[in-house]
């Protein structure tokens, strides 16, 4: 097993959290434009299975038809956009000193376990299909995987310190 020296963990969490924080802004920024993308995968339909097709065919006209009558609903999804770039920035704590704020990274694995019952629970009061469910799971999943490598870095850090 290779030993690492503090600088390379160090530049390791640092890439790490860099990269969580990109995509966790990428993922709240895409609420944004959701009835502009929604057109675009409504129009490319053809490259998805004939159940995800008429799923987005449905989701798109149910938001163009409330966009068109109800403008200020998708006020909500600009706050879902808001507090991804909001909850982004509460990595740079471990950015600047990964030890101390270690809380912040398990904060973050929490929230990715909390994505489960979420998805589950208000996909079948809101009548989700299963699949998309389990898409919606996956946002938890991919988030798990980098906080873990994050969180297991900072302990071994913690170990050469």
């Amino acid at each position: 097993m290779k030993t690492y020296t503090e600088k390379q963990v160090r530049s390791k969490i640092r890439i790490w959290i860099i990269l969580f924080v990109v995509f966790l802004i990428l993922s709240g920024i895409t609420a944004f434009p959701i009835e502009t993308e929604l057109s675009f995968l409504t129009d490319h339909s053809s490259a998805f299975p004939d159940i995800l097709r008429n799923w987005i065919t449905i989701i798109y006209d149910a938001v163009k038809e409330t966009n068109s009558k109800f403008p200020y609903l998708s006020y909500g999804t600009d706050w879902l956009a808001f507090a991804h770039i909001v909850i982004a920035t509460v990595f740079i704590g471990p950015l600047i000193d990964p030890i101390k704020n270690v809380w912040v990274i398990q904060f973050g694995i929490i929230a990715c376990f909390m994505v489960f019952p979420l998805a589950f629970i208000a996909g079948s009061i809101r009548h989700i299909p299963f699949y998309w469910q389990l898409i919606d799971c996956s946002f938890g999943v991919l988030g798990i995987i980098p906080l873990y490598i994050i969180y297991k870095n900072i302990r071994i850090l913690e170990s050469k310190i």
